[in-house]
């Protein structure tokens, strides 16, 4: 059985349609990347599987209708990084990380053993466990992306959604991470990521799922996936795509010969 199974799943933002008959499942212990240009849909599409904007369409999550389930019991399944970083309370970071175990206790219960030892494993995942007690407001913008990330991993959920995770960490944290979401889905969770970077995401992904204008228009391994000709025809760009000992590397080279580059050419020359 899919972990979840999204099936014409169509959302508007403002009137204006956002998302167009999606279909796409994720199975237990699999790493899906969503791509696609800005504007594409992908972080609509995340907040839809959460039953965080009105939508339309069949969400199951184990089976099971996603509307039908209470906040609490979602929480237990579903873990969420979102792509704001904003944090409100000048709380500490291992109070912030422990605010992820929330949904496996009772509102006033005191935390357990479990949790000192999830949140321990999140510090520690994420490399942040010498930040445990500076207050999280006080924290770089990578810092408190590493922060918010831990906190979804302490919650322990069997699918992680995140929204451009690796957005302002600097490169050996960005690698580190795509280990960590490696690890989680060889011990069973599913974890579904939207990203930008092209080259972490055909390294990293079990799977890509290629949006363009709230539409799938591709789906499939990477190397399938991120041939030259669709890179320039969905993104307009040109790339080095290389199979190489390792995994796939892919690395943007310069923008296609579209409008937009013979536009620029124009103005440089004017």
């Amino acid at each position: 059985m899919s972990r979840l199974a999204v099936s014409n799943l169509s959302a508007s933002l403002g009137g204006n349609p956002v998302l167009k008959d999606i279909a796409i499942s994720v199975s237990p212990g699999e790493f899906v990347g969503l791509i696609g240009p800005n504007g594409a849909g992908k972080s609509t599409l995340l907040r839809a599987c959460l039953g965080l904007i009105p939508s339309s369409g069949e969400i199951l999550l184990g089976g099971t209708d996603l509307r039908r389930m209470a906040p609490a019991e979602l929480a237990l399944h579903i873990a969420y990084v979102a792509q704001d970083r904003d944090i409100a309370w000048p709380i500490t970071v291992e109070v912030l990380v422990d605010l992820g175990r929330q949904p496996h206790r009772g509102a006033f219960a005191r935390s357990a053993i479990a949790d000192h030892e999830a949140v321990e494993a999140a510090l520690q995942r994420m490399d942040i466990g010498k930040l445990r007690s500076r207050r999280a407001t006080d924290l770089s913008g990578g810092e408190k992306a590493r922060v918010l990330i831990a906190r979804a991993l302490a919650q322990q959920a069997d699918l992680l959604l995140a929204d451009e995770p690796v957005a302002g960490l600097d490169p050996a944290h960005q690698i580190a991470l795509m280990q960590v979401f490696r690890d989680l889905t060889r011990q069973g969770t599913s974890v579904v990521a939207s990203m930008h970077d092209l080259g972490l995401a055909a390294r990293w992904c079990d799977r890509l799922v290629l949006l363009e204008s709230g539409r799938i228009v591709a789906d499939g391994a990477p190397a399938e996936l991120l041939t030259a000709d669709l890179l320039r025809r969905v993104y307009g760009i040109e790339a080095y795509v290389a199979d190489v000992a390792g995994g796939l590397i892919v690395q943007p080279t310069r923008l296609a010969q579209t409008g937009i580059e013979q536009g620029i050419s124009r103005d440089s020359t004017a």
